[in-house]
């Protein structure tokens, strides 16, 4: 058990680098998935490049809103840009570090796809084989003869194994393509990992205090927000549990009054009353359907300033001081002991003649008796 408990500690305080790459291997996996069935090009001059351009952009998008939606954070950001403003004042550097923080993250998928794409080339080749000059590969004779529209519909045929006839004009001209293809490929993750590196080393150069205080408000927000939801399910939870309560408890009554029945009490009542004072406590004294709405309509519209109430404060100073005082009092003030005198009271009976004696030691075990008869 410690040792999972370890992995997910490790898990929870690394998750926004556990999530990223967990996305970018589900965006390299479902590339793979594709490249794994057969690639159909339409092999038409009016469709191939729209084909093989989407092909490249359109999972591309499709990755990158599939990131914002399965975003927490995306809510969280949204309810804090529309939310009155009410007694909590709106800082726009935090509502602009939260969405870079997110477009960051959902920025992942996307490379990984069009990286793996551009390597793959089949897209490439489809889009771009009719702006291929074939005369490159050495067969002069095959466009002689033909008008603009025919060479197109020629060209557009090279993705096509079937329908274009001369292999060996069609295998280098794909793998000419495909070079191409793959070059831009490797030149789009050399910008990626340039762009990524430049913003990590430029970040340190601006003031950190500013970016300390974004990055601290960011994360009060979202654990502020988990936290009310929390809270929110807690009294939900005692409010449905003392509302059963109350029902049966009623049913009961009115049951045993028409049955004239006694009601006889034994041990567990008292367990039951103790669970009962723990839900009435996380009622937190809202306990009516109208009052809950007013709570809830209150932090929507007007949420609470942040900073604690001075009366808190006071407590706190008020408890110090009483518990250092407390402390010297004893003897025990700021790490150190005093010597105080102490006293000492014993009270002890005799057998001879019923006496019972009462002795006070001070000092060095000085006694005083006083008789008491009994």
């Amino acid at each position: 058990m410690d040792k999972f408990r370890m992995m997910f500690q490790f898990l929870q305080s690394n998750q926004e680098s556990f999530m990223n790459g967990i996305w970018g291997i589900m965006a390299l996996a479902s590339a793979q998935m594709y490249s794994a069935f057969e690639f159909t090009c339409p092999c038409m001059p009016e469709y191939n490049y729209t084909y093989g351009i989407g092909l490249l952009i359109i999972p591309s998008v499709w990755f990158f809103l599939i990131g914002f939606v399965l975003n927490n954070k995306v809510s969280v950001l949204t309810e804090e840009w529309k939310r009155p403003t009410g007694e909590r004042s709106k800082d726009p550097t935090i509502l602009r570090y939260m969405f870079c923080s997110i477009t960051q993250r959902s920025l992942i998928a996307p490379a990984v796809w069009v990286s793996v794409t551009l390597m793959d080339g089949k897209s490439f080749l489809c889009a771009f084989s009719v702006n291929l000059d074939i005369e490159k590969f050495g067969n002069y004779s095959l466009l002689t003869g033909m008008s603009e529209t025919e060479k197109l519909r020629l060209l557009a045929r090279i993705p096509c194994k079937d329908l274009f006839e001369h292999q060996e004009v069609r295998v280098a001209a794909s793998r000419y393509i495909k070079c191409i293809s793959q070059a831009c490929g490797w030149m789009f993750l050399l910008m990626m990992t340039l762009t990524a590196f430049l913003i990590r080393a430029i970040r340190p150069c601006f003031t950190q205090a500013a970016f300390l205080k974004t990055k601290y408000w960011s994360h009060y927000i979202d654990i502020e927000r988990k936290m009310f939801d929390d809270t929110c399910k807690e009294h939900a939870k005692s409010f449905a549990k003392v509302c059963i309560h109350q029902y049966f408890e009623n049913i009961s009554g009115e049951m045993r009054t028409m049955h004239n029945h006694g009601s006889s009490k034994d041990g567990s009542d008292d367990e039951d009353e103790d669970n009962k004072r723990s839900d009435e406590d996380k009622l937190l004294g809202i306990r009516a359907q109208d009052d809950m709405n007013k709570v809830l309509w209150n932090w929507h519209a007007s949420k609470p300033a942040l900073a604690l109430r001075k009366e808190q404060m006071d407590g706190e100073d008020n408890g110090k001081r009483s518990g250092g005082d407390n402390g010297a009092a004893n003897g025990f003030a700021m790490g150190r002991t005093h010597e105080v005198e102490r006293r000492e009271w014993a009270v002890y009976y005799s057998k001879i003649g019923g006496l019972r004696l009462r002795g006070r030691a001070e000092g060095k075990e000085s006694c005083e008796a006083k008789r008491l008869v009994t």
